[in-house]
């Protein structure tokens, strides 16, 4: 068995949704690590416009987590903590990743576990990182110029900033076409230059990064499933 990660997105339209979902990212903690099969698991908020920002945006929440399997992964995600942020949810979209590589750590552990795979086509990539508070003010000065980037990237399938803590523990989360489309963009420009400062300035406590194939999906985001668009307008 090869390990499996799902990450769940969730829309909430209606303030009262919204306060549920806000209030869940407390409430939901215990339920969460009784669920069966689960591995590591966060639960996380999102940034506003492309997600790549220090103003959180209330309406959006997402769940990572990994599995044993990709049929595993599929059943507990229409379960228990996941039914209930789904019943509430405007709109919901799961995808299923298959771990290729990693490196480094987060919160303390090593979560993903690569497989022998090889990505064929359109791949994901995962960036966490624990930002240091002395350098917070350096770090999101640089995010607007990388956000305007990667959002007039056409190359792009998705993207979307999450995180556990605002300001401080940041995940970005992007789906390419292939890998030569997104090694353009992190080599170059404002997120070329950025890297470049972290690691000189050393702004990261923690960070990992991580690729992944592409399984499933199931839902939509904006009225479509991000992998295919065009099965889905």
């Amino acid at each position: 068995m090869s390990q499996v990660v799902s990450l769940s997105f969730y829309r909430f339209d209606s303030t009262r949704a919204r306060l549920w979902a806000f209030a869940m990212m407390g409430l939901a903690r215990v339920p969460m690590a009784r669920t069966p099969d689960i591995g590591f698991w966060k639960l996380c908020g999102s940034g506003t416009g492309e997600g790549f920002t220090p103003k959180p945006n209330f309406g959006v929440y997402a769940i990572l987590a990994t599995w044993p399997d990709h049929h595993t992964a599929k059943q507990q995600t229409t379960r228990g903590v996941f039914a209930r942020y789904a019943s509430k949810a405007a709109e919901d979209w799961t995808v299923f990743l298959a771990p290729t590589s990693a490196r480094g750590d987060w919160a303390g552990v090593q979560p993903f576990v690569p497989s022998d795979t090889i990505a064929d086509g359109p791949i994901a990539a995962l960036t966490r990182a624990s930002v240091r508070p002395t350098m917070a003010s350096r770090f999101w000065g640089r995010v607007p110029n990388i956000s305007a980037v990667i959002g007039t990237d056409p190359s792009v399938m998705f993207k979307l900033g999450i995180g556990e803590k605002p300001l401080v523990h940041q995940v970005t989360f992007s789906i390419w076409p292939d890998a030569a489309a997104m090694n353009n963009f992190a080599r170059t420009g404002p997120h070329a230059d950025a890297i470049k400062a972290v690691r000189k300035d050393g702004w990261f406590s923690e960070e990992l990064y991580a690729r992944f194939s592409l399984v499933s999906d199931r839902g939509t985001w904006g009225g479509v499933s991000p992998l295919h668009p065009k099965e889905t307008l």
